[in-house]
């Protein structure tokens, strides 16, 4: 039945608010104190059971009913087709020739206005039970976290007394029956909000949501019974998964996989959840989860052969000659197949590779996600699903899940909604929940987006089915996050080896010798009549054969590193004999063009009057009448890849404008604040360009981006820092994943970081973007790290990334002042000819004069070049070494041989001797010299950079001094 829409404000208030003076509800006169707008959506329904039937309500409604005037409710007749816009009864207006509402004389006037008191009483315990019953709903399998009895969920609370348990009230839709008496609204009431699935959502803002979820819940009226062939996947996934353990367990003793056990109700959930997904028109899912349970995820949802996980017990991986081992522990693992759901649909499902850093993962899967969603051209966001399983004591206590939860509805970000899974087996390691959070449920923490959060006992297997196809049609219905909550215990410790006993003795008492899920659930759907003993014993011989013929494969094969696929294919590693890398110089009457074209606005756009200075700028270049700066060079590099066919992707603070304000890539409209990308608008066929402002956040932010490179290889995707230590809050996504996922997973990415970096009096805070940390984790030919001096040095860096056939990771130390320094320029010509230079040679200087050779990179190259012109000295050289990782030695050995008169070598930096790149090239820099080498720069210092400007500035020209002079 199409329900009366009760009008909302537009600011989304879930009521009207009541007129000034007598708070009752607009078009409802003489309603009795306590009923007003907060009882719409019960007093909607009773207007709509009287209007089916007048004598379906009390007396005292048909009467105030009937008051209305016709012209104030639907004709009967039209109750099941109402449409959409008209007024509800709550919308009336009075009619002119209306008088005041009859009242009934006297006792009768007493006795209606105490009958609607109480049914507005019943209609605040209804409304209780939806809103809290989820706080005494049959939660923990184990039966130990129960709360009492909630005093608002008692008829007593409402002023309804026992004498009225009897009485027949209106209930609306809770009930099979739009009439009960009291003690049936409450008994129905507790099974459908307070059994095994408790439900929060009477905060949803949009008044449909929250009423599709009121609908579907007590429409289900507390009962989840499994039709056989639900009951027959349910003990297959539940068979698998135990059995699955048991085996690793006996045949791999004491070695560790962090098992599902205690929660194998995961396993038949995400079967459910994802061919629900499919049904609703996914084609692929990407899941993010840490270790607990993942091995069996893989095995029993993603199809991975489980010889091949046995393969990884055995252990018997021997790397090549002369390189160390890599890879990664078989629970961090990832994998992707096609799978196929009993309805006969095909979908690619994903899980993504995750360190221990347990969330650090959910944000890396939104951006893989957002990829995709990109590249399939997915506007929708249907085809492209993210799931993210969470545990509850991480979900509760890592930041990046807010960081992501708050970009999620961003443009940049937004993904069309999670479905979001936590395996709350109500332990943290070894620390209980009420030591572990502040809030009620390991859940809050997402409801900075207000997503329904469907909290259900994983023993009553009915009740997970139901929220698994619940939460599959809510995401595709809404295309926004929702919650599940799956309480469950843990059958071992943390792993395996543990003893949880030392720290919760009472859970484990519990534990102990308790029937496993599959065998609670064997006992409850043979007794339904849902499977029979039958059904038990053949699931379970069926998949023991299947385990033993995997294993003996496991021991008797070795299997090859499979190929790239998808848009990965045609890709390499960088390592590999095929691995090479295109010119990456552009015409130079292309480069005109584009300029131009970027110079322009669209006819009626009112662009800021000092920003026409930048594109008039542009156009100046394009006439050879100045040279490329910075930013020019960075948006060269832009325009030409995107003509090429590559999207470009740049986030970051304040990424449009630039930190340092000389990007201006998003012009905005000086009067209706609208906004012109020169960048999409280059006139010929190109690429799509995005520049998006991102949210106050690192970790979610930096994670987004690596994952979005995980599917887009053709893309040129940077995050920026708005200052290089910003990256100091993501470390963990530098080092577990950009830094390692090749020689971890043997997973490539081609993310560009863009950290400013350079001393120029600001303070500790926003010198170095700790240029020390990524030589350290520099290694085995992972990634770039780059200090760049010239714009077309920065074009062709840019440039390269996307101009060969495998991609690397590339760490830009950016500039701040020399973004506008009148000597960090270059030429169109440098763009159309050049190629990046790893070292750049002086070639200011005779070679033979030099008596010293001064190697730097970054800002104090034009220091040094400043103090060296104003002494006039001829005999130092100053050599840039550009690329810092992976060191150019060879080109290095070959500059230095220039240099046969030197007789001093030093390296000079601005950051502390124990900061920047002094550690790590000093050896390089040995095994290509014959001279010993000397350092010039600040002292070893526990910060990077004084607070004084006089200091720094003291400290600058020492340093300087220290290189030029001869000790």
């Amino acid at each position: 039945m199409t329900r009366l829409q009760i009008h909302r404000p537009d600011n989304g208030s879930p009521t009207d608010p009541p007129p000034p003076g007598n708070g009752r509800s607009r078009g409802l006169p003489d309603l009795p104190s306590g009923i007003g707008a907060a009882n719409g959506a019960w007093i909607e329904d009773l207007y709509l059971a009287w209007l089916e039937d007048p004598g379906a309500v009390h007396a005292s409604w048909r009467s105030l009913f009937e008051s209305l005037g016709d012209d104030r409710f639907l004709p009967r007749e039209s109750v099941a087709g109402i449409p959409p816009d008209r007024r509800s009864i709550f919308d009336a207006r009075p009619r002119r020739d209306a008088g005041p509402a009859p009242v009934a004389p006297g006792e009768e006037a007493a006795r209606a206005a105490e009958r609607m008191a109480k049914d507005a009483a019943v209609s605040k315990l209804i409304s209780a039970y939806r809103r809290n019953g989820h706080l005494m709903a049959r939660l923990d399998p184990l039966g130990l976290r129960r709360a009492p009895l909630r005093p608002e969920l008692t008829p007593a609370y409402h002023g309804l007394a026992d004498e009225d348990l009897g009485t027949v009230f209106h209930c609306g839709r809770l009930g099979p029956t739009p009439q009960a008496p009291l003690a049936a609204i409450v008994e129905r009431a507790r099974k459908v909000w307070c059994g095994p699935i408790g439900v929060e959502y009477m905060y949803l803002r949009d008044e449909r949501r929250r009423r599709w979820v009121e609908g579907r819940i007590e429409e289900a009226g507390g009962e989840y019974p499994l039709d056989r062939p639900t009951a027959l996947r349910v003990l297959d996934k539940l068979t698998a998964a135990e059995q699955f353990e048991g085996f690793i367990h006996t045949r791999y003793p004491g070695a560790k996989r962090f098992s599902v056990e205690g929660s194998d109700a995961l396993i038949p959930l995400l079967d459910l959840l994802i061919s629900s997904l499919a049904s609703a028109g996914a084609t692929e899912v990407d899941i993010g989860m840490a270790h607990r349970g993942r091995l069996n995820v893989l095995a029993n949802i993603l199809g991975k052969a489980h010889s091949d996980i046995f393969e990884e017990f055995e252990d018997r991986f021997e790397p090549p000659p002369g390189f160390l081992a890599g890879g990664d522990v078989k629970y961090h693992l990832g994998y992707s197949s096609d799978v196929q759901t009993p309805e006969g649909r095909s979908v690619h499902v994903s899980l993504a590779f995750n360190p221990s850093h347990l969330e650090s993962v959910y944000p890396v899967v939104e951006g893989i996600v957002r990829a995709k969603q990109d590249h399939l051209g997915d506007a929708d966001r249907l085809r492209v699903v993210p799931i993210a399983i969470h545990g509850d004591a991480a979900m509760a206590g890592q930041g990046v899940v807010a960081e992501m939860l708050n970009a999620s509805g961003l443009p940049g970000y937004t993904t069309g909604g999670t479905v979001h899974v936590v395996v709350n087996n109500q332990i943290g390691f070894t620390t209980p929940p009420e030591l572990t959070r502040s809030s009620e449920h390991a859940t809050d923490v997402v409801k900075v987006v207000l997503p329904p959060v469907f909290h259900v006992n994983a023993d009553d297997l009915g009740a997970v089915a139901f929220v698994a196809r619940l939460a599959a049609e809510y995401r595709q219905e809404f295309q926004l996050d929702v919650v599940i909550d799956l309480w469950s215990y843990r059958k071992y410790g943390h792993n395996e080896g543990d003893e949880p006993a030392f720290t919760n003795p009472v859970t484990y008492q519990a534990v102990r010798g308790r029937p496993s899920p599959l065998a609670r659930f064997v006992e409850q759907a043979v007794a339904a009549g849902a499977i029979t003993p039958g059904d038990v014993e053949e699931a379970a011989a069926r998949i023991r054969a299947h385990l033993e013929v995997e294993l003996h494969r496991a021991r008797a094969t070795d299997r090859p590193p499979g190929e790239l696929g998808g848009l990965w294919k045609g890709l390499h590693a960088g390592d590999h004999p095929a691995a090479t890398s295109s010119p990456t110089r552009f015409p130079r009457e292309r480069l005109e063009g584009f300029l131009e074209a970027l110079s322009r606005v669209p006819d009626g756009f009112h662009i800021h009057p000092k920003l026409r200075r930048v594109l008039e700028r542009r156009k100046e270049v394009a006439e050879g009448r100045a040279t490329v700066d910075w930013a020019v060079g960075e948006t060269l590099a832009f325009a030409t890849l995107l003509s090429e066919g590559f999207p470009v992707r740049l986030a970051g603070q304040d990424a449009g404008r630039g930190t340092f304000a000389h990007r201006h890539s998003i012009l905005h409209d000086q009067q209706d604040g609208s906004v012109w990308l020169p960048l999409n608008h280059l006139g010929v066929p190109q690429a799509s360009c995005e520049v998006i402002d991102s949210p106050l956040s690192e970790a979610a932010a930096l994670g987004f981006e690596y994952g979005y490179t995980m599917a887009r290889p053709d893309a040129l995707v940077i995050w920026e820092a708005q200052f290089g230590d910003f990256a100091n809050a993501a470390q963990v996504v530098i080092d577990q994943f950009i830094s390692s996922s090749e020689d971890k997973w043997n997973r490539y990415s081609g993310l560009v970081l863009f950290l400013p970096h350079g001393y120029e009096g600001q303070g500790p805070e926003h010198s170095s973007a700790r240029l020390e940390r990524f030589l350290q984790l520099s290694g085995e030919d992972n990634w770039r790290v780059v200090n760049l001096t010239t714009p077309a040095q920065l074009f062709h860096a840019l440039r390269s990334q996307l101009r060969r056939n495998y991609r690397k990771p590339l760490v830009v130390m950016t500039p701040k002042s020399l973004l506008r320094h009148p000597r960090v320029v270059s030429t169109l010509d440098d763009l159309a000819t050049g190629w990046f230079h790893p070292v750049l040679d002086d070639v200011t200087v005779e070679p033979d004069r030099v008596e010293r050779v001064v190697l730097c990179c970054g800002k104090v190259y034009y220091d040094l070049l400043a103090a060296r012109e104003a002494g006039g000295d001829d005999r130092v050289a100053l050599v840039r070494v550009e690329q810092l990782y992976p060191f150019p030695d060879f080109l290095l050995e070959g500059v230095l041989a220039r240099y046969a008169g030197a007789r001093d070598l030093v390296w000079c930096q601005e950051e502390p001797a124990n900061m920047g790149a002094w550690s790590h090239v000093a050896p390089e820099i040995a095994s290509v010299s014959r001279l010993p080498l000397r350092y010039a720069g600040r002292p070893r210092s526990a910060a990077p950079a004084t607070g004084s400007k006089y200091l720094h500035d003291r400290e600058q020209a020492a340093l300087v001094k220290g290189a030029l002079e001869a000790r």
